[in-house]
């Protein structure tokens, strides 16, 4: 079994190390003690954590798609039918290619909150 320390924890759930040890104080995710005395969590408890807490989040969006990134755009490039526009969704950049009528419609434009919405019938899975 997979386990995580606590500031791995975080970073793939992105909170602080802070957060998740209130999570675990307050009995909402497992911990275990390792050899050393350190707190780790056990894969399938975050798994498991991550998923209830958002699944009401994916079942309330009305839509299909269930990737959702929020984030703030750090760039918008117009182009004359396109444009290119970059989120930062915490520690992950996502690009998109939308149409400029699009872009302006949503006055997308470096510092404004956005999400980027991806439903996709390609995926690679791949193990760090």
């Amino acid at each position: 079994m997979h386990t995580y320390r606590i500031g791995d924890a975080a970073a793939l759930l992105g909170v602080s190390p802070d957060t998740v040890r209130r999570l675990v104080d307050g009995g909402k995710l497992i911990a275990e003690r390792d050899e050393l005395g350190r707190r780790i969590i056990p894969g399938p408890s975050l798994a498991a954590y991550a998923r209830e807490t958002h699944r009401a989040e994916r079942e309330s969006t009305g839509s299909s798609a269930r990737n959702r990134f929020s984030g703030i755009v750090t760039e918008v490039i117009l182009g004359d039918v396109s444009a290119q526009v970059e989120i930062q969704a915490g520690p992950f950049r996502v690009v998109a290619l939308v149409s400029r009528e699009s872009a302006e419609e949503l006055k997308l434009e470096p510092g404004v909150p956005a999400v980027a919405v991806i439903k996709s019938t390609n995926v690679v899975v791949e193990r760090p």
